[in-house]
Parts: structure tokens; C-alpha cells; sequence
């Protein structure tokens, strides 16, 4: 680090970046509803995934980047990209492909971004002398932002004039804050020089490793999957009338408030068996996904905000734990670009809401989400099997 002294708030400065970030990426999951007129079905809930094609390449390359170069220059190109995105957006009016366009570049920011700050928020917690809390922050900053972006959104579409302009210029000005916050945060000055042969082994010993495919591998796509399904998908499966927008906004605000609410109970599960929160999140998984069907086959509304709650806290506790698991077993020079592969199979799981519509000419919703919770279920067995005793031994510290 810096010769500069790290105050226990200076965490808080990579973590709203973050936030803004995590922000512009799930706005549009009120904003969307403004294109329904303009758009098809699949086309919308295309564009909402659309950016996990910028984000995933960036995660792993911008990792790398992050620790030869410096956290700083990977988040500020992140918030940069995230700005200008949203501006080609707004800019784009109703023609997909600039939207789509749009969509991507904000991808791509988020793969600038929430590698790097994971690390950066971890480092600099550590430096503070509160390194345990390193997971749950980077976790919280990324869910919060998830969670704000589209309920502040939901009430300027429903309620305010000019709702697109509106929705994306604040967030413009969020990008512009948290360009400002970042200047004079600490970080490393110099990053350990490993040889090129021995980072890239040590990397994929661990990425092979029994525990990161049994605990993380089948279940990271679940984090997002959970929460897309009932944030992104349901809404447009069961009605919610004239009050499309805002409810859409309430709803992914009440499935990723919970993921943030019940991360300290991964904490205290964590502390009994390092595999507990893996197995009641995706237990959570099925139980969400069978609710999820039956509120897509009876299109009865309050269904969905049973599903947010139990989905809403699957993610949660995947997320948190992931990312501690991950910060436990990583060594340092590998800590941002494990956390890379980590983000990258968890967007997998954006998939969900393209999935769902486009094998309605094969199967039903209900069908469908039957089958999410067999595949759910399959997963939850991998985690029986991903834990040694010895593992089990593994404290979280």
C-alpha cells in the first residue's frame, strides 16, 4: 500500500464506485419498460442480458490488467465506460442496436470494475485491520447499487417526466462522483513480481481443484440466475397492471435488499461448516424456483414478492460466500483474476430471463422453472461432494 495512512472509511471509496457501477448495469431493468412499445418481448429481455457479453471477457482481462498496473486505473476506466454507455443509451432513443450497443459498453465497465474493487475493497480493509470484512462490503456495495439503480428508476418511469433522460443523467452524475471519490484512495504501489509460469500454474491448480468446482463452479451461476429469474424474468411472466414500472422496480429492490440483509447469516452458518451457506442457498434455489412456477402458472402477484424473498436471499448468500471462499483459498497475485472467474460464472446466470421466454415455444414458463430447480437441485448435490473433511477445517478469517 501507500505510504498514506488507511482510515477505516477508505474502503468506502472503491466501494461506491462499485455501487455506481453495479447501478448503470440493472437501471435498465425499469427502464426497459419504456421499450415495450417499440420493441418485441425477446428484444427487451435480450438487451437487459446483453451486457454480460461485454462483461465477461472484461473481467478476465481487466483482473490481469488490475494486478500489474493498479486498482485505480481498472475502476476509473470502469465508471468511464459505465457513463458513456448509458449516454449511447440515451442517445439511441428506441433503435436496438445502439441500445444494444450501449448495453455492452456497460459490460464491459463492469468487468473493469468489479474485480479489481473486490480486490482493492479486500486490500484496503486488511490495511485497516478489518480483512474479514472485506467479502461482505465488496458484496454489499455490488448489491446495493443492483438494488438502487432499478428502484429509483422504477419510480422516475412511473411517476416523473422525461423518464429515460431523467433515470440515465443521474446516473451520469453518480459516474462523475465516483471519478472524484477514487482520486488519492491508497493502493498498492508495487505488485509482487511471480514468474508468468508459476502465476498461470498456480491459477489453474486452483481453478481445477475438487472445492472451486463442486462449491463454486455449480454454484455460482445461481447468484445471478436466482436473482434475475425473479427480478428480471417474473415481471414480465405475471401481470402487474399499470403499475409495471414501479413494481418491477420494488421487486428487485425486495430481492436484492434481502441478498444484502441475509449476508451476515452467511457469516454465522459460515462459522459452523465453511459448506452450510453453499447448501441452504441452493436449497433456497429449488424452493424459489418451484414458488417462481407456480407464480408464473397461477399469475397470482403476491407469489412474486414470495419469490423475491427466498431467491433474493439464495443470492445473497451465494454472492458473500463465493466471494469469501474465494478470498480464503486464492493466494494474493491470483486474488483479482480468481475473483474474475468467480464474477464471470456467476453472470452465466443472466441468462435466465432470455432462457425462459425463448423455450416458451417448446415448454411453458411453469415447465421451464420446474426444470431451473431440478438443475438447482443437481447443483446443491455437487456441494455434498465438494468438501474433504480436512476443507471442512478451513476458518474463515
Amino acid at each position: 500500500m501507500t505510504s498514506d495512512a488507511v482510515s477505516p472509511e477508505t474502503w468506502k471509496r472503491p466501494a461506491f464506485g462499485v455501487l455506481v457501477v453495479a447501478w448503470g448495469a440493472n437501471m435498465f431493468a425499469s427502464v426497459l419498460q419504456t421499450y415495450r412499445g417499440d420493441l418485441s418481448q425477446v428484444q427487451v429481455t435480450s438487451l437487459y442480458g446483453a451486457y454480460a457479453l461485454g462483461l465477461i471477457p472484461a473481467l478476465l482481462i481487466m483482473a490481469k490488467v488490475s494486478d500489474r498496473l493498479g486498482r485505480r486505473l481498472a475502476l476509473t476506466a470502469g465508471l468511464v465506460l459505465s457513463a458513456a454507455g448509458t449516454l449511447l443509451i440515451l442517445a439511441s432513443g428506441s433503435a436496438f442496436g445502439g441500445i444494444l450497443a450501449g448495453r455492452i459498453i456497460i459490460g464491459v465497465s463492469a468487468g473493469a470494475a468489479l474485480a479489481p474493487a473486490t480486490a482493492w475493497i479486500k486490500e484496503l480493509s486488511d490495511a485497516a485491520g478489518f480483512g474479514a470484512s472485506g467479502a461482505r462490503r465488496a458484496a454489499t456495495a455490488l448489491t446495493g447499487g443492483f438494488a438502487l439503480g432499478p428502484l429509483l428508476s422504477g419510480i422516475i418511469v412511473q411517476w416523473l417526466p422525461s423518464p429515460r433522460p431523467t433515470a440515465y443523467l443521474i446516473h451520469v452524475a453518480l459516474a462523475v462522483a465516483g471519478l472524484f471519490f477514487l482520486r488519492g484512495t491508497p493502493e498498492r504501489t508495487a505488485v509482487r513480481v511471480v514468474p508468468e509460469e508459476l502465476v498461470d500454474a498456480g491459477l489453474r491448480d486452483l481453478l481445477t481443484s475438487r472445492l472451486f468446482l463442486g462449491a463454486i463452479a455449480s454454484t455460482a451461476p445461481w447468484v445471478f440466475g436466482a436473482a434475475t429469474t425473479s427480478l428480471a424474468a417474473l415481471p414480465v411472466l405475471v401481470s402487474l397492471g399499470s403499475y409495471k414500472p414501479v413494481g418491477s422496480g420494488v421487486i428487485a429492490a425486495l430481492t436484492l435488499g434481502t441478498g444484502i440483509l441475509i449476508q451476515p447469516l452467511a457469516q454465522r452458518l459460515a462459522q459452523r461448516s465453511p459448506a452450510l451457506p453453499f447448501r441452504v442457498a441452493m436449497a433456497a434455489v429449488v424452493a424459489g424456483m418451484l414458488v417462481a412456477a407456480t407464480a408464473a402458472s397461477t399469475e397470482w402477484v403476491p407469489l412474486l414478492f414470495v419469490t423475491a424473498l427466498i431467491l433474493g436471499s439464495a443470492y445473497g448468500l451465494l454472492l458473500v460466500s463465493g466471494l469469501k471462499l474465494v478470498q480464503a483459498v486464492a493466494p494474493p497475485q491470483h486474488a483479482a483474476m480468481a475473483t474474475a472467474v468467480f464474477y464471470a460464472l456467476t453472470y452465466v446466470g443472466f441468462a435466465a430471463p432470455v432462457i425462459i421466454p425463448a423455450l416458451g415455444g417448446i415448454w411453458s414458463p411453469t415447465v421451464v422453472l420446474v426444470g431451473m430447480a431440478v438443475l438447482g437441485a443437481l447443483s446443491l448435490a455437487a456441494t455434498f461432494v465438494a468438501w474433504p473433511r480436512r476443507v471442512l477445517e478451513l476458518e474463515y478469517s
